[in-house]
């Protein structure tokens, strides 16, 4: 079931999505950010998933992302406190990610390390467990990181809201340096999938 509506904020919008059917590709075409490989447009698109243990965050942090405005978020599950595994949400940020859905992706566990690993398993996403604004912003600006883990057993709603602010305003500096780094980042990545 796909639900969507406006939270009252101009350009905001939240849309839920059952992430076993995959109805993601009807959500929303690619093409949208506030800067976005050095180009500036008007809206951003951000997946936020979750497990059980970090449903409570994501709450807050969807409620923090909507304030911001001329942000989309698509909420892949899960949808209740009920005992779910962190894989099938990493994945689904991941997919949105992959497949030019979204701009940038947020998952949120226990201890944001195993959404983090599952998430780093999908070819093109660059997710980084960050517990402090520093490393949410250089991640980003540095590393190019498209996906935000958090840890909800481990930083409070505050810190969660810091973060993702910290992290959507990020943008990739493409210096001659981290240009060169994510290339060799990539190709590393396409070297072991090949096998």
């Amino acid at each position: 079931m796909t639900h969507n509506w406006s939270r009252g904020r101009p350009g905001s919008s939240y849309l839920l999505i059952d992430p076993c059917r995959r109805p993601a590709a009807a959500w929303m075409n690619p093409g949208f950010g506030f800067m976005i490989r050095g180009r500036e447009v008007d809206s951003m698109r951000i997946v936020i998933g979750s497990d059980h243990a970090g449903f409570e965050m994501k709450k807050t942090v969807v409620r923090r992302l909507l304030k911001v405005g001329e942000l989309e978020v698509a909420d892949v599950g899960s949808y209740n406190t009920d005992p779910v595994d962190y894989p099938d949400y990493a994945e689904a940020v991941g997919l949105a990610i992959q497949e030019g859905r979204a701009e940038r992706g947020i998952i949120i566990c226990g201890s944001g390390i195993g959404a983090s690993v599952a998430a780093n398993k999908l070819p093109g996403v660059r997710a980084g467990l960050c517990h402090d604004t520093y490393s949410a912003r250089q991640g980003v600006e540095h590393d190019d990181m498209n996906v935000l883990a958090l840890g909800a057993r481990v930083i409070g709603p505050e810190l969660a809201r810091e973060l993702v602010i910290a992290f959507v305003r990020a943008t990739f500096s493409g210096g001659e340096r981290h240009r060169r780094r994510l290339a060799k980042i990539q190709a590393l990545e396409a070297r072991w999938r090949q096998g």
